[in-house]
């Protein structure tokens, strides 16, 4: 099984509940909530018999205290699985906080030069650098690469990669983190050896001196051991995510949702 939520009109998030092994067709939609509020969602799953719920071996779900609550109450056979892509994005958020943070810095430089070129009455001309890029620009396109492993890099991205690096070692320091995180889970498939290489990572992280990478390691050990459970079937939300761009299509083909209730019909005659 699968937790997630959705958002299907306005911003309004729903609680979809899916079964893995519907594979996006009849029989994938299990539940579907509005809200996010454990105690609603607990007492519409527990409407499913207890003796159906107890059959549920394993349930891949965020690292929300809600969704955790929900699957310990409603599926306590259960194996919780956090899902791995979450604990990636957020190393990767972390890493891009490093990048605006010299934007904004470069930013600032770029307006306190204008400001005093204008009073020597000089027309102000940008610093470029070997690729074309002005420093402004380079941490601004910067952005994309920094999400993909080096093997995905096009030419340009690597020049432009190799400048980013050589002016700020901070960055690259953090994307080898959030690499190294991302080779963890996807090389790794013995739990005890995964637990040994998130440690030596943690003590990577610790040694970096990055609040944001710091905060994503102390909620790795809060949440170590369902995270750790992902090696056991290498299971993940991809399902989910899945399913629920499948609405959003749905959703696009009828130019959004105006009629809520009967949206919803449609998706659990498809899809329930």
């Amino acid at each position: 099984m699968s937790i997630d939520e959705t958002s299907l009109s306005n911003g309004v998030l729903y609680t979809i509940v899916t079964n893995k092994s519907g594979k996006g067709k009849k029989g994938t939609i299990v539940a579907m909530v509005a809200g996010t509020k454990a105690d609603k969602l607990i007492s519409v799953l527990e409407k499913i018999p207890l003796k159906e719920r107890n059959q549920v071996k394993e349930i891949t779900l965020d690292m929300a205290g809600n969704m955790g609550l929900i699957a310990r109450k409603c599926f306590s056979n259960a194996t919780r699985v956090t899902d791995c892509f979450h604990v990636q994005k957020l190393a990767t958020e972390a890493l891009q906080e490093i990048r605006i943070k010299y934007r904004w810095e470069a930013i600032d430089q770029e307006n306190e030069a204008i400001e005093r070129v204008r009073k020597s009455n000089v027309n102000f001309e940008s610093k470029t650098l070997p690729n074309g890029d002005t420093l402004k620009q380079l941490l601004a396109r910067s952005r994309y690469f920094l999400y993909k492993s080096k093997s995905k890099w096009t030419p340009g991205q690597i020049e432009r990669a190799t400048l980013l690096f050589e002016l700020y070692p901070d960055i690259q320091k953090g994307y080898n983190l959030t690499q190294e995180l991302r080779g963890i889970f996807e090389n790794t498939k013995d739990k005890i050896i995964g637990f040994a290489k998130l440690a030596k990572w943690h003590e990577k992280v610790n040694q970096s001196g990055f609040k944001s990478f710091n905060t994503i390691s102390r909620t790795i050990m809060n949440h170590y051991q369902t995270i750790l459970n992902y090696f056991d079937n290498r299971s993940t939300n991809a399902s989910a995510e899945s399913f629920n761009a499948k609405i959003k299509a749905f959703r696009s083909q009828f130019r959004g949702v105006r009629n809520v209730e009967f949206f919803l019909f449609r998706l659990t005659n498809i899809y329930a």
